[in-house]
C-alpha cells in the first residue's frame, strides 16, 4: 500500500498540536502506517517535524495566494485569508508553538516570506484608517498566528464548533485591531 505522504503529515499535525511528545510509533499508528514506513520517509522526529514545516509554509502561501489580500478592504482581505488558513489551522497551531524551528541561525526563510505578506496586509489596514496605528503590523501578524492555533485547539477539543472558526477568530483580532472612531 502506498502512503500518501500529504496525509501522513496532515495526521501527524493534528496528533503533535495536540501531544507534542508523540513518538514517532504512535504517529505511524495515527496515520494507519507501520513505523517501518514512517521511518522510510522521516528518519526521525526531526527530519518529521523539518518536513511539516517546509508543508505548512506551502499550504499557507496557497492559502496567501487564494485569500487575493490585495483586493478590496484590509479587513475583508483578512477574512479571506482566516477562511483559506482554516484547513490547515491545526498544521499551524503545532508549527508556532514548536520551539525546534525558530532557535539557531536554520530558520526556514519561509517565514519570514509568511510574515512580510501578512504584515503588508496590516500596515495597508493602517495605511487606509481601517486598523489601528498603536499596535505593530508584527504584532498583529503574530496575534493572528496565536487566534488561528487557539481556535483549531478549540475546534480539536469540541469546545467550540468548526462552523464558528471563521467568525470567532476574526471578529476578536478585528475588535482588538480595528480603530476606534471617537467624536
Amino acid at each position: 500500500m502506498a502512503m500518501d505522504r500529504e496525509q501522513v503529515l496532515r495526521t501527524a499535525a493534528a496528533l503533535l498540536s495536540r501531544k507534542s511528545t508523540a513518538t514517532m510509533d504512535e504517529v505511524a499508528r495515527a496515520a494507519g502506517i507501520g513505523r517501518a514506513t514512517l521511518h522510510r520517509h522521516f528518519a526521525g522526529r526531526d527530519a518529521l517535524v523539518r518536513a511539516l514545516e517546509a508543508f505548512g509554509i506551502q499550504e499557507f502561501e496557497a492559502a496567501l495566494d487564494r485569500a487575493r489580500l490585495d483586493e478590496g478592504d484590509a479587513s475583508e482581505g483578512l477574512r479571506r485569508l482566516i477562511a483559506e488558513m482554516e484547513p490547515a489551522a491545526d498544521l499551524l497551531a503545532f508549527l508556532v508553538t514548536e520551539n525546534q524551528l525558530f532557535e539557531g541561525d536554520q530558520v526556514n526563510e519561509g517565514w519570514s516570506r509568511l510574515d512580510a505578506r501578512v504584515s503588508a496586509l496590516f500596515r495597508r489596514g493602517q495605511e487606509r484608517g481601517e486598523f489601528r496605528i498603536d499596535l505593530t503590523p508584527a504584532w498583529l501578524t503574530e496575534a493572528l498566528y496565536a487566534l488561528i492555533g487557539s481556535c483549531a485547539w478549540a475546534v480539536m477539543d469540541g469546545r467550540v464548533a468548526k462552523k464558528d472558526f471563521q467568525y470567532m477568530t476574526a471578529e476578536l483580532l478585528l475588535g482588538g485591531a480595528r480603530r476606534s472612531v471617537t467624536t
